[in-house]
């Protein structure tokens, strides 16, 4: 054998030896609960959210929008209470969404916070309850129109409602399990993920921490 063969066959060798390790390390990082069978499956309805989410006819697109915000800010807002006592400053100190990902609050001054979960979803519900009072915001006199930015009011609305699903999920589906609210969480979440795809409402990199989840609604044919 040269010892350019048996360079090669070293080469072989340790490629496979790497394979064997990545296929070892994937295999022993179990799935998140929300992931495995039966709960991922788990919904209250049958069939595609896709048109219940559509703009309907002669419905003003500013008006549809802020219309779901408010409904979705009310259904999140109830899940959030729902495990509020599980979710402290001791168990939660950061906002995680599994490991690598933390959310820090940016506030008014643009300056980035890292804060504990509990006070990153008070923020953030604070803010969203802000913006849907301010009838500047969301106006509630008919024939008054919507500001300019109001679509980029509503993304960021809905980035922060994300997050706080995406830290449920993560941090405290085994609360959800013991309620018995997997099927109303995973109901809310398709939902929501299908007007966000419908409108554009949130970017890739936000979405990444459940993109399996989404993946199997997808499958599932709910949006």
């Amino acid at each position: 054998m040269t010892a350019a063969t048996n360079s090669r066959d070293m080469s072989f060798f340790n490629i496979r030896s790497k394979i064997k390790s990545a296929r070892k390390t994937s295999a022993s990082v179990p799935k998140p609960l929300f992931l495995t069978a039966p709960y991922v499956s788990s919904v209250l309805v049958k069939g595609s959210f896709q048109p219940m989410v559509q703009l309907p006819a002669q419905i003003d697109r500013d008006e549809w929008l802020a219309a779901n915000v408010f409904d979705f800010f009310q259904y999140i807002s109830l899940f959030s209470g729902t495990i509020s006592e599980f979710c402290t400053v001791k168990e939660c100190s950061t906002m995680s969404a599994g490991a690598g990902t933390e959310y820090a609050w940016v506030d008014a001054q643009k300056r980035a916070n890292k804060v504990a979960a509990p006070q990153y979803i008070d923020s953030a519900t604070t803010w969203i309850q802000g913006q849907l009072d301010d009838p500047e915001v969301f106006p509630t006199k008919s024939g008054q129109p919507f500001p300019k930015d109001h679509p980029a009011t509503v993304k960021t609305a809905f980035k922060h409602m994300f997050r706080i699903l995406a830290h449920i999920y993560h941090a405290h589906y085994d609360k959800i399990l013991h309620l018995h609210a997997e099927a109303h969480l995973n109901t809310l979440f398709a939902h929501f993920v299908c007007f966000a795809k419908e409108f554009d409402l949130l970017d890739k990199k936000d979405t990444d921490v459940l993109k399996d989840l989404i993946a199997e609604f997808e499958a599932q044919n709910l949006c």
